[in-house]
């Protein structure tokens, strides 16, 4: 039987469920990524087929990007769900996730787009661009 990893909203009104592994994190230190969130994105991610939304009574959805979306709560404004429209997985944001995973930052992204108020670790691979060699389990 297959795990099942759950996580949501604040205030509750969108909840998720994951039935198996997540993938380890990926820190992004776009632009964008820092405008929705205050700071950069720590998302773990699963297989689209593996990911179902419970609960979506205030889910909406953002396109900066055409081709990508960015979900999040209309009510309490949680970041919650990055994705590739038609793409194969989901990424979610691991603050949103209701009990800890074992999870930890495998990697770093857009490092030339981070904000001059830290200093990325350097302790897990750092990428000019989004590419990465973290797989999705």
């Amino acid at each position: 039987m297959s795990q099942t990893i759950t996580g949501g909203c604040q205030c509750g009104r969108v909840r998720y469920e994951v039935r198996g592994k997540l993938r380890d994190v990926i820190a992004c230190h776009c632009v964008q990524c820092r405008r929705t969130s205050g700071h950069f994105v720590a998302a773990t991610a699963c297989r689209r087929q593996a990911f179902t939304l419970t609960k979506g009574e205030s889910l909406k959805w953002y396109v900066a990007v055409p081709g990508f979306r960015r979900g999040f709560c209309g009510e309490c404004g949680s970041n919650l769900f990055f994705e590739e429209e038609g793409g194969e997985r989901i990424s979610i944001a691991a603050g949103s996730l209701d009990e800890p995973q074992g999870l930890k930052i495998a990697a770093h992204i857009f490092a030339g787009e981070a904000g001059d108020y830290y200093e990325i670790d350097t302790s897990a691979p750092v990428s000019q661009r989004g590419d990465h060699n973290v797989a999705l389990p």
